[in-house]
């Protein structure tokens, strides 16, 4: 009937004006098989209500990958509610009442919802586990930092976002750089050098490519490649430094001593070491590899992205003015009581000598890597708290007696001219 037909064209301006698109990456290089990857998933879904899970760190792309699902999918399929939720904290710091009334909004709807970067379970529990609030042919797509969440909420797929590869992470700082698919004539070097320290990271590509936007002299380049070599971009650190703000500290201290002392070392020779320092390593790295703050690479090797391990060491730079005062180093200093780790290398391959009452204030050193460094003198003076000592290039033939380490777990001696490791037996 003519008023079945108007309510139908009604219902569809309706769902026209509410169905804007959401504004999407400006160069969206590599997104559209990333995007058809999960759409195909979500079109054989149909019939009940489908959940998605995408996961991956900060800044790889999570947030511009479901805006770009939701712009394809919400004008194509007739769903009657549309919600993209970026600010699902505020939903949630209302108590139950702000999640109870987005339930009764959409009960029995045909609705899409996104709900980005979700950081606890407890924030989207409610909405996804209780499905059957929702009609048939509904699709869910939760954005997290945290694949443990998307485990619990029994997701029907966990899309995982990998880091981009090197010609498209080229084609992208291009872009935004030169406003072009390639480098501009001389500056391809230091564009590939660039690009290298980025890691794949479309955030990094793009915040750095545009700062660089008309600053088309090679010096500028250069500048911008050593100070991203020494620290992220600002707005690289803000999206990174969050997952490390959720940790808790046990968490954070085994992601530091990782992101310092053990990046390429064995998972369980890493796990033997830090549960010698007290810490619940095993648990703690799962969550580390779960929150995708690490990873395991061949032969159970522990890995990290280049910027979160710049984005760590950072950490620990800034948390004491003087070197000396910070929980970890990675030169020789004057170390104080607050040093927990140290590498302390030599410029050369040529052995230095130090006196090993340089290690003095040391009470707190639990980790120590040393590098064609021999230490003269007393070594009673090494921390009774050391567990991992790594020596490369030592040069003695016998380890002196008075360094007795009790609570050493893992005494590593590399490059060594060792015929005996002590006069006497140590128990």
């Amino acid at each position: 009937t003519e008023v079945v037909v108007i309510s139908q064209i009604v219902e569809d301006v309706l769902r026209k004006l509410k169905s804007r698109l959401l504004n999407i990456a400006e160069f969206p290089i590599g997104l559209g098989p990333r995007v058809k990857q999960v759409i195909k998933f979500i079109e054989n879904q149909t019939s009940k209500v489908c959940l998605i899970g995408i996961w991956g760190m900060g800044g790889s792309g999570k947030t511009t990958t479901a805006r770009a699902i939701y712009n394809q999918i919400h004008l194509q399929w007739k769903f009657v509610d549309l919600s993209f939720i970026e600010n699902i904290k505020d939903i949630c710091n209302k108590g139950e009442g702000g999640v109870i009334h987005l339930q009764e909004q959409l009960k029995g709807k045909r609705a899409l919802i996104v709900l980005d970067d979700v950081s606890t379970y407890d924030q989207v529990k409610e909405i996804c586990v209780n499905r059957h609030y929702f009609a048939r042919g509904s699709v869910l797509i939760v954005t997290s930092r945290d694949v443990r969440i998307l485990q619990l909420l029994e997701v029907d797929h966990v899309y995982s976002i990998k880091e981009m590869d090197k010609n498209k992470s080229l084609e992208l700082f291009s872009w935004h750089a030169f406003r072009q698919p390639s480098p501009i004539k001389d500056f391809r070097q230091l564009s590939e050098n660039i690009v290298a320290c980025c890691g794949g990271l479309p955030l990094a590509l793009e915040a750095i490519g545009s700062s660089l936007r008309k600053r088309t002299t090679e010096k500028y380049f250069e500048n911008a490649l050593s100070e991203l070599r020494r620290s992220p971009n600002g707005k690289v650190q803000k999206a990174l430094i969050k997952s490390y703000d959720d940790l808790e500290d046990c968490q954070r201290n085994i992601f530091l001593d990782i992101c310092c002392f053990f990046i390429g070392k064995d998972i369980a020779y890493v796990t033997k070491i830090l549960n010698g320092c007290g810490f619940y390593a095993g648990t703690k790295i799962t969550d580390l590899i779960e929150r995708s703050l690490l990873k395991v690479e061949k032969n159970n090797k522990l890995g990290m992205h280049d910027l979160l391990r710049d984005m760590g060491r950072a950490i620990v730079e800034r948390s004491a003015k003087k070197p000396g005062e910070r929980s970890r180093l990675w030169f020789h200093e004057d170390g104080t009581k607050t040093v927990e780790g140290l590498i302390w290398k030599s410029q050369s391959n040529n052995n230095v000598f130090f006196k090993a009452d340089s290690f003095r204030k040391m009470k707190k050193l639990r980790l120590l890597q040393l590098d064609h460094v021999d230490l003269t003198g007393d070594y009673v003076h090494l921390s009774q708290k050391l567990r991992w000592l790594h020596w490369k290039g030592f040069t003695g033939d016998r380890i002196p007696d008075e360094f007795y380490q009790k609570n050493l777990v893992v005494f590593e001696l590399e490059h060594n001219n060792i015929e005996q490791v002590w006069n006497e037996t140590k128990v």
